[in-house]
């Protein structure tokens, strides 16, 4: 088999470049590892910058986000009982953020590739990347017990944390960096209206807790718990117990608690990888990167590196210009680690860091005082929440 951009990894990432890939008449292969419906199985945020939003427009799939999609103007941020609204709308000239998740987005895509007759190939096995530093690099993989290779002329690792696309460049020019947290989330599904009509991040000297909604009758809420914590462990009751004494007691007298369905951990790290490029191999979403979810960054940041590869891939077939190529890595990283760093501050701010008793303690009070008296903090935080520009 031969194509032109050999992918690997059907989730968003992998499916986004796709689409995109033959929207501007260049051929793509996807190789997903697990089945379509493994893949649309997946709970996952949905909090889409406005940058995401425009690529989903872009290529041609924002039809149902626009008509389903609820458009958020503010962001809560709870301490105790006090409780502060960031105005995203006002504070960033426009820009607001849009609530659709992840697995309609990869419904989304998987439709749009279907329609224009996208080659998805779900369930290959034991795919492997070769001949990544020359002008003909391939892809083997088991489907149906038999081997078989896919030519190309670049391959994109969008294969998640555990791909096997990191791992393909050499250790010894990759460069890891991570902060592995001593908690986790989580996380209940239950069909139930919403607290609140917008997030509401809350700290409250127990732990952290997040209210978040996926739609009218949707909702999806966190609390901390220790990172290896079994949600099984954990009863219906025992969550909205510990959801209640989290938040603030005027939001906690407006819960509606139900029965679960859904019920998982996830726990928390930051991850970089550098470079993005090795050879012929390019490196995008979390095969990259891993942000805690406490921005709501991480399928926003595996969309600007689709943003940035897709212009580089296009390019380079229309012009033959390979700048957009050599620089990927650079222009990529760079937003990167802006959005690493802006997780990084959210998480520091809202979670219970056992080491952090005493004088840590102290200093998320005294940073959450001092986004309450201060526009200029109010604005850092809410340009950095809509999202930074590509």
């Amino acid at each position: 088999m031969r194509t032109q951009v050999g992918i690997i990894g059907g989730g968003p990432s992998g499916l986004l470049l796709s689409q995109l890939l033959q929207l501007a008449g260049i051929e793509s292969v996807v190789l997903e590892r697990r089945s379509r419906a493994h893949v649309l199985g997946r709970i996952r945020a949905g909090v889409l910058e406005q940058g995401f939003q425009g690529l989903m427009r872009r290529a041609e799939v924002g039809r149902r986000m626009d008509r389903e999609g609820q458009v958020h103007t503010g962001v809560n941020i709870a301490y105790q009982e006090d409780r502060l609204r960031i105005d995203l709308e006002g504070l960033t000239g426009g820009k607001t953020v849009m609530v659709y998740g992840q697995t309609e987005v990869t419904r989304d895509l998987y439709a749009a590739r279907d329609v224009l007759g996208g080659i998805v190939i779900d369930e290959a096995e034991a795919v492997t990347p070769h001949g990544l530093e020359s002008d003909a690099p391939y892809l083997t993989f088991a489907r149906d017990d038999v081997e078989e290779r896919l030519d190309c002329d670049f391959v994109i690792g969008c294969d998640g944390f555990h791909g096997v696309s990191r791992t393909a460049i050499p250790a010894e020019r990759l460069k890891t960096f991570e902060r592995v947290y001593p908690f986790g989330w989580l996380g209940v599904l239950a069909e139930t209206p919403p607290v609140n009509e917008e997030l509401i991040y809350a700290r409250h000297d127990i732990g952290f807790a997040l209210c978040s909604l996926r739609g009218p009758r949707l909702s999806r809420y966190y609390v901390q718990c220790r990172a290896d914590e079994n949600p099984d462990d954990w009863s219906d009751e025992r969550f909205w117990q510990r959801l209640k004494q989290t938040i603030p007691a005027e939001v906690a007298a407006k819960l509606v608690t139900g029965a679960s369905i859904e019920k998982s951990v996830a726990p928390l790290r930051s991850f970089v990888a550098e470079p993005l490029r090795w050879g012929r191999l390019f490196l995008a979403g979390d095969a990259a990167h891993i942000v805690p979810p406490t921005g709501a960054k991480g399928l926003n940041l595996a969309a600007s590196d689709i943003h940035y590869l897709s212009e580089a891939l296009i390019a380079w077939y229309k012009k033959g210009d390979d700048g957009g190529l050599n620089s990927y890595s650079q222009r990529a990283l760079a937003r990167i680690w802006k959005a690493e760093r802006f997780s990084w501050w959210m998480t520091a701010l809202l979670h219970r860091f056992p080491e952090n008793e005493g004088f840590g303690d102290r200093i998320q009070r005294a940073e959450f005082d001092y986004l309450l008296s201060s526009r200029a903090a109010q604005t850092a935080l809410a340009e950095n929440y809509v999202g930074l520009p590509y």
